[in-house]
This record gives structure tokens, C-alpha cells and sequence, in this order.
């Protein structure tokens, strides 16, 4: 029998069903035969935006049709890819808040007054009741977000550390209106427009604050008020969350808000009766990709339909293929297009519920608050009618085994502060004693190039608790990092002598789940206070950020936030640039002595982290730890 041709997997479980699983093709799969890239591609250096092209520059050929050289090219091409990723958080944080002023308008449910009141400490807001307030914020965040570029935001100097703030401020790199700003770098990168790639670079720093400051912190903050706070707990996760006698509805995306009456509705017996009128135990939700982080994140705040969250992004096509799921609903990215012919095989209905999100074979139906119940209505409906159409009475989950019993979540800004007694000097002594030498953010996405799905990831992770490095993650990073293990107490067993102990006594792992992507807002917040408690700018901290298995355009954008920030980060793989001089020099040099901050490449989890520790050790001397 011959092997199927697969990328390799750091989840072992995961990795047998997918070899296993007949009848549907998976990503794992396309992988293999995906791997020639194209090299004009990878490098940055092949422009198609006029009709000359598309022109490919090399050695030989070192100018386009139009005369434009390798480093206008590559600088074009990356703003471009920032100005997608940026865009996608700023629709992110822009239908957050425009929630968030219905609950206002309407007089509606605010699950979180304390994160309400942390906002409004913040933007100064002190008139009107809570739903007032609600209106209020919403309002400053989307008049800040529609500013004209040559107006800069006003919220930066309200959520950002100071230090960064000033920082920003002498580079000349403070960010206009977040919306207009993509829009003037669409403007900038066309045809036979800027040609300067340092002030291409300059814009995509700019992009990269709206992005961080916005589409991070503030969609985190806007949600807490709508979706309720976390508490920091142990819960099951993998396809060992899914219930093969319930009704299964599996919901991916980033606009966790979108499904907040979803859950709430969920919740109430009569609707559990009407499942089980069917047939089934009940109905559920599977978390998966980001939406699912966040969810399991707030566990404590959600219904009891909600059953867990099974996986990252390159996971939910077995999530499918479980034969245990009767929906699908999706609202943003991470959903990827190859669940499509599995739906479509298996029989599962799809709903998009944002129109940037319509996948070819879904079914539409724009998400309004207005409408939440119509479609809450809509959702339960087509799933219960899509579980008596697939026969689902005594099937059985394949993957009862994979995952864990316990991984621990709920971690936040907030929480992880509370657990230390209120602010960080527990932390900060650990770290001073050298009991713990510094921290690593581990963050971002999954991809299938860099060793194989989540392979760098793991390993990576392995190798900086080994030197007593503290992990931090969230993104899709964490559904790797979980479903193998690494976010149980056991997994202290894997670090080195100093945090082994800190992580025995407080009962925690080394590995701590701060949710989804959207919460590498969230560290930058833990990263202020830090540094706030210890007076000291951020780029001063042992702290270093990775993006090991970085995927998207958003993933980008995120990453420019981290340089922003002054941070060293780690990439596993270059973005396409590395055809451009100026810009390898700027992103890995250059940016030193101005925000601080240093891109580094490196595949090798094993040399990744002896850099990354050698960086936490030079902080720690220019601390005098």
C-alpha cells in the first residue's frame, strides 16, 4: 500500500488520522505538492501591476520595464501585504465597536461593566450612564479610525506605553486615520508612484501601530465589555471536546461578537430540548481557529453549549472529517477553502455571516446587530435539520483520544496580573534572580512550509522553556502548542531547573494561553506594565517575540506592530523581501536605533532559540540582572 504524501505533523494524533483519512483531500496533503515556490516570488522581485510585466529582476536583469529596481519592487510588495493585513484588523475593530454602540443604542446586555469602566479611565470618558459610555467609546474609536491620514489618531497616546509613544513621535511615524492610511499605501504602491523605499518602509511602520494599537488592544478591550471577562482555568481541548451524540456546530473566525447571542441562545434548556427531540444529547459549539481561542478563553463567561476548541487553522479540515460536525458558520479568515469539498462530500451546510467572508459553496446571510436573532434562529434550524439529514443518531468521534484533559487558558492582560497578587513584582523578582531569565512571546499562526504543520512551533517552544525562558502565546500557536501537550502542568517536567520549579510550585505549565491572535494585543499590554513597574522603556525588557509559523498578510502587520514596539522577532521564514538590499539592512539593522526593534530569520529551532536566549541575556546586562 502505497504512503500518502503528506508535510509532516508536531501532533502525532493529528498526523495518523490525517494519513489515514480517505476520501477528502487535505492541506497536509496539497502541501506536497506545493513545495517548488517560485523564486522571483519569495525574493519580492516580481511586479505585475502594469501590463509590461508581470517582470522578474535578477542579476541580469536588475530593472522592471518601468525601471524599477529590486528594492522599489520588494519595498511595494510588502506594504501592499501590510496594507491587506492591516486592513482585515481594522474591519476586525471597526464592526467591534459598531456593536458595541448598538448595545449602547438599544439599552443591551454589557457582560463586563469593569472592562467598560477600564476603557472609559482611559479615553477619558466620565458623562452618562454604562450604555451611554457603551455609545461613547464606540464613537472615539471609529472617529479615529475614519480620520484623514494627515490626522493623527487619538487614542495612540491613550492605549500605547508612553515611551513608545514618544518614540513615535521623534521618528515621525505617529499614524494618521488607520483607514486612510491603507488607503494612501494602495495610492503609493501603483504604478509609477513612489519609488523610495524607506518611505514605503516608513508608511508600513505607521500601518503597523493602527494595526497593534487598534485591531489588537482595542478589539480585545471592545470585547471584554461585550463578551464578559476570562478566568484562568484547565479545560479539555483537541476533537476530544466534540460530543458525537450532540448536535455539532462549528463556528471559525476572528469576530468573536458575532456570536455572542449564538452562544447565549445556545444556552437556554429549551433549546437543548429541541435537539434532543431529535434525537441528539444536545447542541453544541466547536471552537475553531481564532474564534475557538477566544471562546475557550472566556469559558467562564460562555454557556454550557459551548463544548471547546478542537484546533488551529490547518486542524479544522480533520475537525470535518470527524464526521461529528452538522455546520459549519464562518465570519472572517482562517476558514480556509478547503473545507469546502469536505462540506460539500459529508453533506454539512456552511453560513457565512460577513460578506468579506463568503466561502463559493456557503450560504450567505450578513450578520446586523439587528438581526442576531433572525440568524441565531437560522443557525439552530439548518443545524438541527442537517443532523436527522445525516442520520447522526449513533455515530462516533474517530478522535476521542487526541488532545488533553486539561490545558490551561484564560489568560490575560487582566488575569495573569490578579494570579500574581496584583501587579508584577513576583514576576519581575524571578526574572531578577534569574530563576527565570526572561520571557518569549510565541505567537501567530500555523503554516505547513516551515517543517511541517506546527513542527517549528513545538520545537522552537521546547528548546526556550529548556533554558528557562517563560512562553507566552496566542494565535494558532496555541492550538499546536495545546494539542501536544505543552500547556499542561505536566509539561513543566520539560523546562529547565528554574522555571521546572517556579511552574511545580504556582501549578502552572511554561506555556501560558493567552487565546487567539488578536491577543498579541494583549501581551503588548503585559509588556507596558512591566516596564511600567520597572521604569524602563520596552525594547529595555529580557523579552523577545516570535512568529515561527507566520501565514497571512495579517501576520505581517503584526509583526511591524512588534518592531514598532522595539522587540527583537523572530521569523521562521522571511517575508518576500529578501531580494531588496535596503530593506534586509533596515528590518534587521537598521531599525536598532530607531524604534528598537530587529527582525530576525531563522528555520533552525534550535539556533532560533540560542539567538533568542543570547538577546534576552544582553537585555539583562543593560538591566544589571
Amino acid at each position: 500500500m502505497a504512503v500518502k504524501k503528506m508535510c509532516r505533523d508536531a501532533d502525532p494524533v493529528l498526523e495518523k488520522n490525517i494519513r489515514e483519512l480517505k476520501g477528502c483531500e487535505t492541506a497536509h496533503e496539497r502541501m506536497a505538492y506545493q513545495t517548488n515556490k517560485c523564486g522571483y516570488g519569495l525574493d519580492g522581485v516580481c511586479c505585475k501591476l502594469c501590463s509590461n510585466g508581470p517582470c522578474r529582476l535578477s542579476y541580469t536583469r536588475p530593472r522592471g520595464v518601468c525601471g524599477a529596481d529590486a528594492d522599489t519592487i520588494a519595498a511595494r510588495n510588502f506594504t501592499r501585504q501590510i496594507a491587506a493585513g492591516s486592513a482585515c484588523y481594522l474591519h476586525v475593530v471597526e464592526n467591534a465597536a459598531k456593536q458595541l454602540k448598538k448595545i449602547g443604542q438599544t439599552h443591551g446586555k454589557i457582560k463586563n461593566e469593569t472592562a467598560l469602566d477600564n476603557l472609559c479611565d482611559k479615553f477619558e470618558i466620565q458623562d452618562g450612564d454604562s450604555w451611554a459610555k457603551c455609545e461613547a467609546v464606540a464613537d472615539a474609536v471609529l472617529t479615529d479610525l475614519n480620520r484623514p491620514v494627515d490626522d493623527h489618531m487619538t487614542l495612540v497616546s491613550k492605549i500605547a506605553y508612553p515611551m513608545r509613544v514618544d518614540n513615535w513621535r521623534r521618528l515621525g511615524i505617529m499614524p494618521g486615520g488607520a483607514k486612510d492610511e491603507v488607503f494612501q499605501a494602495l495610492i503609493k504602491t501603483s504604478t509609477n508612484l513612489n519609488s523610495d523605499p524607506m518611505d514605503l518602509l516608513v508608511h508600513a511602520m505607521r500601518m503597523g501601530i493602527g494595526t497593534g494599537v487598534y485591531g489588537l488592544v482595542l478589539t480585545n478591550l471592545i470585547n471584554d465589555v461585550i463578551m464578559g471577562g476570562s478566568e484562568i482555568a484547565f479545560e479539555p481541548v483537541g476533537m476530544r471536546v466534540i460530543d458525537p451524540t450532540a448536535i455539532n456546530i462549528m463556528v471559525t473566525g476572528h469576530q468573536h461578537a458575532f456570536f455572542e447571542t449564538l452562544d447565549e441562545t445556545l444556552g437556554k434548556p429549551e433549546i437543548q430540548k429541541m435537539a434532543q427531540m431529535v434525537g441528539a444529547s444536545g447542541i453544541r459549539l466547536v471552537g475553531c481557529t481564532c474564534v475557538g481561542q477566544d471562546f475557550q478563553m472566556r469559558s467562564k463567561s460562555m454557556s454550557d453549549a459551548f463544548c471547546g476548541h478542537a484546533g488551529n487553522n490547518y486542524t479544522s479540515e480533520a475537525v470535518l472529517m470527524t464526521g461529528c460536525v452538522d455546520m459549519v458558520v464562518s465570519e472572517f479568515n482562517c476558514t480556509l477553502p478547503g473545507i469546502e469539498p469536505i462540506c460539500e462530500k459529508l453533506n454539512i451546510p456552511q453560513l457565512c455571516i460577513d460578506p468579506v467572508a463568503k466561502k463559493a459553496t456557503a450560504e450567505m446571510d450578513v450578520y446586523t446587530y439587528e438581526k442576531r436573532n433572525e440568524i441565531t434562529g437560522r443557525i439552530i434550524s439548518t443545524a438541527i435539520k442537517a443532523y436527522q439529514d445525516r442520520h447522526g443518531a449513533g455515530r462516533d468521534n474517530p478522535m476521542k483520544a487526541h488532545g488533553y484533559a486539561e490545558s490551561i487558558t484564560g489568560v490575560t492582560e487582566v488575569t495573569l496580573k490578579d494570579f500574581l497578587g496584583g501587579n508584577y513584582q513576583a514576576l519581575i523578582k524571578l526574572i531578577a534572580e534569574g530563576t527565570i531569565k526572561g520571557i518569549a512571546c510565541v505567537v501567530g499562526c500555523s503554516n505547513l512550509r516551515a517543517g511541517g504543520h506546527d513542527v517549528l512551533t513545538v520545537d522552537l517552544v521546547k528548546e526556550l522553556i529548556k533554558r528557562n525562558i517563560l512562553v507566552l502565546s496566542a494565535g494558532c500557536t496555541c492550538g499546536g502548542l495545546e494539542n501536544t501537550g505543552l500547556m499542561t502542568r505536566e509539561a513543566a517536567e520539560l523546562a529547565g531547573p528554574g522555571l521546572k520549579a517556579v511552574c511545580k510550585q504556582l501549578g502552572i505549565p511554561p506555556v501560558l494561553n493567552f487565546g487567539p491572535c488578536l491577543a498579541i494585543g494583549r501581551m503588548e499590554l503585559v509588556a507596558g506594565d512591566i516596564a511600567r513597574e520597572m521604569n524602563v522603556d520596552i525594547p529595555q525588557l529580557p523579552l523577545v517575540f516570535s512568529a515561527p509559523q507566520w501565514l497571512e498578510e495579517q501576520a505581517l502587520a503584526d509583526g511591524v506592530f512588534a518592531l514598532d514596539l522595539g522587540l527583537p522577532l523572530h521569523l521562521g521564514l522571511a517575508p518576500f523581501v529578501t531580494g531588496s538590499s535596503v530593506i534586509v539592512e533596515t528590518l534587521t539593522e537598521g531599525l536598532k536605533s530607531m524604534t528598537g526593534g530587529q527582525l530576525i530569520i531563522e528555520p533552525d529551532a534550535a539556533i532560533a532559540a540560542a539567538e533568542l536566549d543570547a538577546i534576552i541575556d544582553d537585555k539583562r546586562k543593560g538591566l544589571n540582572l
